[in-house]
């Protein structure tokens, strides 16, 4: 049976110059291909333009897929998690934020299984009562390494630790050398997650559900790595592999 994976379009902000962010709603192909390489079928999800639409958008998404896989991309409005943007924000795309945010958590009363990276991971946080650091630099007088990497995208460039007995651990190991892309992170944690890895510096690279194995997000963007480092294809077929289980006991075909 072919496991749907809803993806959320992703602008894919400062990521590739051939993109026009402002006109297009696309899908990375390396996200694409890490689902359909792990079994899994991606539907990609636009968000609506007008937000009356959200509310039938969202029921009607959730009751067509059988997992949740949110992207990275923009920064996240601030305004959805109780504060005002600050000088460092970068570009934000509300309308985007309003409908993934509801559709995350649609998701989640659904009990979907949810995989998030990136700005993804920031989401399933804010999703879960979570807040964030609008900029690493300037809020969290602790982060000191460079987590918005120069290198190319393909390319690890610092180390993350995998919390003792967590189920990122049983998938990845218990270290990790990761990519890094964002400014902005996890501050606060929702109060259904727990922290399951964390940069050098204690930044947290990784969040997941404190019970059961619904939810799962990392900093970092393992579609770019899965060539070089074929562990980080296990957290596309873990996501495959707990859709399945959703569909079966959902009897989603």
């Amino acid at each position: 049976m072919q496991q749907y994976i809803g993806i959320p379009t992703d602008q894919l902000a400062g990521v590739s110059p051939y993109i026009n962010t402002q006109s297009a709603s696309i899908v990375p192909q390396a996200i694409k291909e890490a689902v359909i390489d792990a079994g899994g079928v991606p539907l990609i999800l636009p968000f609506p333009a007008r937000g009356d639409q959200i509310d039938a958008l969202v029921q009607a998404d959730v009751a067509a897929i059988s997992g949740l896989f949110l992207p990275g991309g923009p920064d996240l409005d601030p305004t959805l998690y109780g504060q005002e943007p600050e000088l460092k924000l970068g570009s934000v795309i509300l309308p985007e934020d309003r409908f993934e945010l509801a559709l995350t958590q649609a998701a989640i009363q659904e009990g979907l299984p949810v995989f998030a990276i990136c700005r993804g991971m920031q989401l399933l946080n804010v999703a879960c009562g979570g807040d964030l650091y609008q900029d690493l630099g300037t809020d969290d007088p602790q982060a000191h390494l460079r987590h918005a990497q120069a290198a190319p995208g393909q390319y690890p460039t610092h180390h993350v630790r995998m919390a003792e007995g967590s189920r990122l651990a049983s998938l990845i190991g218990p270290t990790g050398y990761v990519n890094s892309r964002h400014h902005q992170a996890v501050h606060h944690v929702g109060a259904s997650l727990r922290v399951s890895a964390e940069a050098p510096d204690g930044v947290i690279e990784g969040i997941e559900s404190q019970t059961g194995d619904q939810l799962l997000g990392v900093q970092w963007h393992p579609e770019n790595l899965t060539a070089s480092q074929p562990a980080q294809g296990r957290l596309f077929t873990d996501l495959v592999a707990r859709a399945s289980a959703f569909s079966k006991t959902h009897q989603r075909k």
